[in-house]
């Protein structure tokens, strides 16, 4: 299955490595961070499990976006998580992004691919993981607890994520 994801720059991951003592009490920690825009799902969309035709489909989706402005204005503002996630273990601690640029992005997708129920749509909470599995209690502690320095970037493509093989199978430039 394919997603589209947002690279995150370093200064993300450094701030996920600064977090990473506090979240061993969680089941798993997330080692690679990525910032998810939108699934792809075959149910929805025939195109789904095909990396050039779905390449081709991303190409003036993403060129008619922002008028002519190249990259998507992101910003981590903090830390939070998802009690009950749709999928998997509960609670997914994550870091809080705010972006009108990605919800854009995002509701142009779904209008293009579908929108996979429970996560996307109107329920889209773009975020990066770090750690999920555990206890809820240890979750809202360590909301409660930590402060974060917000990390403003711009991202100057995009990526199709294959899950098969965890690595990214094509990247598009947002120009």
């Amino acid at each position: 299955m394919f997603s589209l994801n947002v690279p995150v720059p370093g200064q993300v991951d450094r701030l996920a490595s600064e977090l990473h003592p506090k979240l061993t009490r969680f089941e798993r920690i997330r080692e690679r961070h990525t910032l998810l825009a939108k699934r792809f799902d075959t149910a929805l969309d025939d195109d789904a499990d095909s990396l050039p035709r779905l390449r081709e489909r991303l190409r003036p989706i993403i060129r008619e976006r922002r008028g002519g402005r190249s990259g998507i204005d992101l910003r981590v503002t903090g830390l939070d998580y998802f009690e009950t996630p749709p999928r998997g273990p509960g609670p997914v601690v994550y870091l809080t992004v705010e972006s009108p640029d990605l919800h854009a992005l995002h509701r142009r997708l779904c209008e293009s691919f579908g929108t996979v129920e429970g996560m996307e749509g109107d329920g889209y909470v773009p975020h990066v993981t770090l750690a999920r599995g555990g206890r809820i209690a240890d979750a809202d502690d360590l909301v409660d607890r930590t402060d974060i320095e917000p990390i403003a970037w711009t991202a100057k493509e995009v990526q199709i994520w294959d899950s098969r093989y965890r690595e990214p199978a094509a990247r598009v430039p947002l120009r």
